[in-house]
């Protein structure tokens, strides 16, 4: 009785991370009883917590006693399982040194314990409530598609690829890829891959020298005198101008062209490695596989149309993708627990 005067007084207070690259997010949800919400964010130039994201975090959470914090789980040891018995998980991985818990008694998703025990020894000072996992996070966002199709669901996070397989709410297959820490085998297929890509790009984009006439057939070449006819060298002058501008140019352009390779490079490694997950998904008889034609991105980081492309064109999938905001997302999760 007394706890629930309490909460008529204090408004609760949710506070949400998500640990990028180089940065982190953190985005802060008052919720008052009466249901309004005032909602703010900020950007932290670190991957752990500092003294400014201390001080944001305690600017909210000294205000009220009932305040939440939740975290995205960063750890590379993580995934999911399509069985939530305990005897048949050992079938898929080596559970030992992790934690695992139940999904509405259907599937399982598990996570490191030391990843888990340095979370909440960096996080410390300020505490954490909630460490959601991204396979609940997907299967949250997309409740309406998993519920009712076959489909791939594919959450997208800087790091961190999330992929999964559902056949009408039943999990068929999962797993997390780390993109900077792929295995030597899928690394050397994804670069033979895109080099050829890339090589096919520059074939169709380079100048093709059979349009460029022979030296013999250009006009008045016999006109030119000899060099020693020449009064000045002024002509000289204006050539190598000429030449330092064609330079500058050359160099505007390969840095256009490097930075668009940028962006190339990271869908197109996005692309191969759904695609290694899937052919790993029809190839592997411990799941149950079915022939799969759509996929559902929830795009946590705004990958460009390329993408898209890619998954249309290469692996003749239905793509739809929608934009999901990762704080937001969490701050929900945090919400759901609580009711």
């Amino acid at each position: 009785m007394l706890s629930k005067l309490f909460e008529l007084l204090y408004h609760k207070v949710f506070v949400n991370i998500v640990v990028g690259r180089a940065q982190t997010s953190v985005y802060i949800q008052e919720c008052a009883n009466k249901g309004s919400i005032v909602s703010e964010s900020q950007t932290f130039d670190t991957t752990t917590i500092n003294s400014k994201m201390h001080e944001f975090i305690d600017s909210f959470t000294s205000e009220s006693p009932f305040f939440y914090i939740s975290i995205l789980d960063t750890s590379e040891d993580q995934g999911a399982l399509p069985t939530c018995v305990s005897r048949d998980m050992s079938k898929f991985c080596d559970l030992e040194s992790s934690k695992y818990m139940c999904y509405k008694n259907s599937w399982a998703y598990y996570t490191s314990k030391p990843d888990l025990n340095e979370l909440e020894k960096n996080y410390q000072e300020v505490g954490v409530d909630f460490i959601f996992s991204p396979f609940v996070l997907l299967a949250n966002f997309f409740k309406d598609k998993i519920n009712s199709s076959l489909a791939i669901f594919l959450l997208v996070e800087n790091n961190y690829l999330s992929v999964a397989v559902f056949n009408n709410s039943e999990l068929l297959y999962a797993q997390h890829i780390n993109m900077e820490h792929t295995d030597e085998h899928e690394q050397l297929v994804m670069e033979e891959d895109r080099n050829e890509a890339e090589i096919d790009l520059e074939l169709d984009t380079a100048i093709n020298l059979e349009e460029i006439d022979a030296l013999d057939d250009v006009e008045g070449v016999d006109d030119f005198g000899d060099i020693e006819d020449l009064d000045s060298f002024d002509d000289i002058d204006e050539f190598a101008e000429e030449e330092e501008q064609e330079e500058e140019i050359q160099e505007e352009v390969i840095t256009s062209i490097e930075e668009d390779a940028a962006g190339f490079n990271e869908d197109y490694q996005r692309y191969s490695l759904i695609q290694s997950a899937i052919n790993r998904f029809y190839k592997d008889e411990r799941y149950k596989s079915e022939f799969v034609q759509d996929i559902y991105i929830a795009d946590g980081v705004g990958v460009s149309g390329d993408l898209k492309r890619y998954l249309e064109e290469e692996m003749f999938l239905n793509v739809f993708v929608r934009h999901l905001d990762l704080c937001s997302e969490i701050s929900e999760l945090a919400k759901a627990e609580l009711k």
